[in-house]
């Protein structure tokens, strides 16, 4: 017996160990249960977010490609600014380029009706030889260049005054020559106002989509910096411009318009 128990004694003191060595494992574990109640909780909602974040280095990647794509509309906005800007110089230029042709217009519709006002009087008298013939066609003919330097009269206008076409007659009274002058300048600066109104039409059509796309650009980088890209100067549009209406008359059928003002960059 002694020796039996001499042989089983040591091995018992061993398995005693082991057991006291797992309670205390099972212990501290339920300890740890107790104190922090979700720390061992399975949760598979979280875990699934775990495993769909991005890694560190994704992250850093898609920084990178926001920054460089931040740049690229912070330099568009900056271009089409700029654009916008230029579309609306020319269109402004386009105005005054109308309001110069309206004006030259006006004065011309001002001379005919003085010299149609003329022609209802007697015309004095002179000889009818040829003569006076050869002074009224030197008259006609200078009078219609210096018009023509002037850019009152078109090359084609003066080519039929030289010609004796459509209505030019050297034969006739000075005052009458003047009047079929005065009126033809008249024709041709209401040609000239009615191209450069569709000039400027186009320029303001070109001003307002290039202010859109800048406008739109801006809030574009807006979105994709958090900063707005700087302004050179105010958005706010500027007074309505229009020019005065022309009293209707027999000899007159041009009416000019006023147009709504583009924003200011």
């Amino acid at each position: 017996m002694q020796s039996i128990f001499s042989t089983v004694l040591p091995d018992l003191s061993r398995a005693a160990v082991i057991w006291l060595s797992l309670l205390g494992v099972v212990g501290v574990a339920f300890s740890a249960l107790l104190l922090r109640p979700g720390r061992l909780r399975i949760d598979p909602g979280a875990r699934i977010r775990r495993a769909a974040m991005p890694s560190h280095l994704e992250q850093a990647q898609q920084e990178r490609e926001q920054s460089r794509y931040a740049q690229e509309v912070a330099v568009a906005a900056e271009r089409a600014t700029a654009t916008a800007q230029r579309r609306r110089s020319e269109w402004v230029a386009a105005q005054e380029t109308v309001e110069a042709a309206w004006q030259a217009y006006e004065a011309a519709e001002a001379a005919v009706r003085r010299l149609a006002a003329a022609a209802t009087m007697p015309l004095p008298h002179t000889a009818r030889t040829p003569a006076e013939y050869v002074d009224r066609e030197r008259y006609l003919h200078r009078a219609a260049l210096d018009a023509y330097w002037r850019r009152e009269l078109s090359v084609e206008q003066l080519s039929d005054v030289f010609a004796h076409r459509d209505g030019w007659d050297p034969r006739l009274h000075p005052v009458e020559q003047e009047l079929v002058l005065q009126r033809a300048i008249r024709e041709n600066l209401a040609a000239k106002h009615a191209a450069a109104r569709e000039q400027e039409q186009v320029a303001w059509r070109a001003a307002e989509l290039a202010v859109a796309a800048a406008r739109s650009l801006r809030e574009e980088a807006h979105a994709a910096t958090g900063h707005r890209v700087a302004e050179s100067a105010s958005v706010l549009p500027l007074s309505e411009v229009a020019r005065p209406a022309v009293e209707q008359t027999r000899e007159n059928t041009v009416i000019a318009r006023g147009r709504a003002t583009v924003p200011a960059f």
